[in-house]
Order: C-alpha cells, then structure tokens, then sequence
C-alpha cells in the first residue's frame, strides 16, 4: 500500500524550535515526527511511502539515510518551490498514481487511528477521497451533508463560507491531516503549481464523492506548538504501557 507524508513545511508555529531544523524532525519522546509518522505507516502495513521535502531537506535526507526501515522510500523533492498540499501531492504523482488508492498524512499529526481501517473505509468505489475528521475546535472546518458527504467549508475566525453542495442542514467536522485518495483525482485536478488540496476538494465536491469519517473516540493530535509536544509524549508514554 503506497502513502504520502507532507513533510515539507516551515512548521512556523513550532518557532523556536523550527529554526534550525525542519518540523519533520522535532523530537517527540526522544523520536522524530517523521519517524513516528513512518513507523506507524508500516505498522498498518503501508510498504511505500513517499515524503516530500523543503525546509532544511538536507537534514531530512540525511535522517532518511541514517535509518533502515521496512518499506520503500521516496523523496519528492520541493526544494526549489514549496508547492503546498495540493501542489505537493500533484508533484508525486509518479510515485502515487497506479490502481490503488493511497495515503496522506501530515507528519505532525500523532494519532490512534487504524489507518488500514480507514484505508479499507475508502475501499475501490467511485469515492474519489475520504477524510478524516472529528469534532473538535478548530479555526476552520469543512462542512458535512447527512450523508458525510463534503459539501462547504468554513473559517470560524473570519466567518468565511464556502458552500460547494448545498444542503438545508450542514455539519461542521475538524480535518484530522489524514486522507486517503484515489488516484483518479490526478486527472481531475486542473490546477497546477503552488495550491491547496482543501481547495481541490471543495472544487471537486461538486462532481464527484468526496466523504468525511468522523472519528470521535479516537485520540488525534496536531503537534503544532512547543505545548502540544508534552501531551505527544504523554499519550505515546501511555500507549508503551
């Protein structure tokens, strides 16, 4: 199973600990994001994954090169332009498209999720991606029909709204940085360079199933600031025990 981890960002919200290394390598209980992220892929049996890279990819490739682990890996390399998730998925395409779906997931997203479930969630169907989400606060959120299909989105600071599919009652779901995608969305994607998958999937919402899962009991957390690095380490403490 192939897979993809956003790694190529500033991690600007992480400063000062981003200033001299990428937030792909931050150490959470003694470990970088990027090798719990690559860990837990493997675990749920993903053997192909494929990082794209920018700030400081030259510790990144690095790292990659000091560690022996169970699957193949890819670089997609962004070190010239930092293309965003879209652009950024649309880059490493050679290495993602084919038959089968595949896996995004941020690298500074630490969960429980069982990702082989939700890979197995999105199955072959005219799905064309699944999301993973829940409710919780957030600055902003996608916006659900009754039948988890995605239809808007939604900035909770600014109170800007996208309504791609209306629907008389809609409901507000955080992402969770995870999604699996067919690859039939190469084709259908019609942007190119520097742009948002958030953006593709409220362009293409319209025309095609794009479905959220919410996942409610599940602990799922974004190491975003310095803070958040002691409740990681908290919760992988207590799943060691």
């Amino acid at each position: 199973m192939k897979a993809m981890i956003l790694a190529a960002g500033y991690g600007t919200r992480l400063l000062p600990l981003t200033q001299n290394k990428p937030k792909a390598l931050i150490e959470v209980g003694g470990k970088p994001l990027l090798e719990h992220c690559i860990e837990n892929l493997i675990n749920f049996g993903f053997n192909e994954i494929v990082i794209n890279t920018h700030y400081f990819a030259s510790q990144v490739i690095s790292f990659l090169n000091s560690k022996t682990f169970d699957a193949n890996i890819f670089i997609s390399d962004e070190t010239e332009r930092l293309l965003d998730t879209g652009g950024g998925i649309f880059k490493a395409r050679q290495f993602l498209d084919g038959n089968e779906p595949f896996l995004v997931h941020n690298v500074d997203i630490i969960s429980n999720i069982d990702l082989a479930e939700l890979y197995n969630i999105h199955g072959q169907a005219d799905i064309l991606a699944t999301l993973a989400v829940n409710q919780r606060d957030s600055s902003r959120v996608f916006l659900f029909n009754n039948d988890m299909q995605l239809a808007g989105w939604r900035n909770m600071v600014t109170g800007k709204v996208i309504i791609s599919n209306f629907s008389p009652q809609l409901t507000a779901y955080a992402f969770c940085g995870i999604h699996v995608i067919s690859p039939r969305i190469f084709n259908a994607i019609k942007a190119t360079g520097v742009f948002s998958i958030v953006d593709i999937y409220l362009n293409l919402c319209k025309d095609y199933r794009i479905q959220g899962v919410n996942l409610p009991n599940n602990f799922i957390l974004d190491v975003g600031n310095p803070d958040s690095i002691a409740i990681a380490e908290s919760f992988l403490h207590s799943c060691n025990h």
